[in-house]
C-alpha cells in the first residue's frame, strides 16, 4: 500500500510541465534567496567552497559548487580505487549470475541499466557498489581511477528519487532512471562501468571532462541535483575496504577498494 501511494505522488510530481516548472525557478535569480536557508537546513560546510554564500547567482549555481583546491585530498595510487563522490555507500555485493544486483533487498536488471548486451557479460560475477548524493554533498563526480574512457553513452528520461525510499519503493530507480555510463579501461587492465544516475526534477548530468585519457581524481562531470553513483567491477578485479559495513559515508578521495591485476 505504501509502495503504491509513493508511486502516484512521485508520478504527480515528475512530469513535463512540474519538472520545467521545477528546473526554471531552480535556474532564476529569484532563487538566490533560499541558499543561506537551504545550506543552513543542509548543514552544508560552507567554508570549504570557493565562493560565499551571496556570491551564488541561482540555486542550481549553488548546486555544482565547486571546493577549495586543498578541500579534498588524492592519494594517486595505481591500484587503489577512491570514492568519486561525497556520498553515502548504500549498498555493495555480487553482480549475480542472472545478472542482477540486489539493493536494499530489490533486485536491479544490469541489462536494463547498461542497455548493451555484450557488456553486460563482461561484469556478471563482478562486484556492485550503490553510492547516495544528498541534497547537502558536494555534486561534482571524480575519477575513482586512472586509466582511458572506452564507452560513454545515455539512456533513459524520468526519474524517481534515489534516496532510500526511491531504492526501496521506486520504480526500479538504478535501471529506468535518466542515467550516463562511462565504461574506464583501468592502468591495471580491467574494467570499471560507472554509472551516474539522474534524480527527480533537474535531472541532469553535465559531462565536464574533455578527451579519453583520465587521472585519479579528476573531475569527470556534475549533478544538477542529489543523486546516485554506480560503480561496476568485472569478475576478480576489485576487492572492497573489509572494514566498513554498508551503509557509511565517505567523501571524493577516500580510498573504497583496490584492484586486482587480470
Amino acid at each position: 500500500m505504501k509502495e503504491a501511494i509513493y508511486r502516484s505522488l512521485i508520478e504527480l510530481t515528475n512530469g513535463k510541465w512540474s519538472s520545467y516548472l521545477i528546473k526554471k525557478f531552480a535556474y532564476s535569480k529569484s532563487s538566490q534567496v533560499i541558499i543561506p536557508s537551504f545550506a543552513k537546513m543542509y548543514k552544508i560546510n560552507v567554508d570549504e567552497m570557493q565562493q560565499s554564500l551571496k556570491e551564488y547567482k541561482s540555486l542550481h549555481e549553488f548546486f555544482i559548487r565547486k571546493l577549495k583546491d586543498d578541500a579534498r585530498s588524492f592519494p594517486h595510487s595505481p591500484n587503489k580505487v577512491i570514492s568519486p563522490v561525497d556520498a553515502v555507500i548504500e549498498d555493495c555485493g555480487e553482480i549475480n549470475r542472472e545478472k542482477r544486483i540486489i539493493v536494499k533487498g530489490k533486485s536491479y536488471s544490469i541489462l536494463e541499466m547498461l542497455g548493451n548486451e555484450q557488456l553486460v557479460d563482461k561484469y556478471t560475477d563482478g562486484q556492485f557498489m550503490v553510492l547516495y548524493l544528498s541534497p547537502s554533498d558536494y555534486h561534482r563526480i571524480h575519477s575513482p581511477v586512472s586509466g582511458s574512457i572506452t564507452k560513454q553513452w545515455s539512456l533513459g528520461s524520468k526519474s524517481y528519487p534515489v534516496n532510500k525510499y526511491g531504492l526501496r519503493w521506486g520504480k526500479d530507480t538504478l535501471s529506468k532512471n535518466y542515467r550516463t555510463a562511462t565504461e574506464i579501461h583501468t592502468d591495471f587492465h580491467s574494467h570499471i562501468c560507472m554509472v551516474k544516475v539522474g534524480a527527480m526534477f533537474i535531472n541532469s548530468i553535465v559531462l565536464s571532462h574533455q578527451g579519453n585519457k583520465l587521472i585519479q581524481g579528476e573531475e569527470m562531470a556534475y549533478f544538477s541535483f542529489g543523486s546516485t553513483v554506480v560503480l561496476l567491477f568485472e569478475k576478480d578485479s576489485f576487492e572492497r575496504n573489509p572494514l566498513q559495513s554498508v551503509p557509511y559515508k565517505v567523501k571524493i578521495g577516500e580510498i573504497i577498494g583496490e584492484l586486482r591485476s587480470k
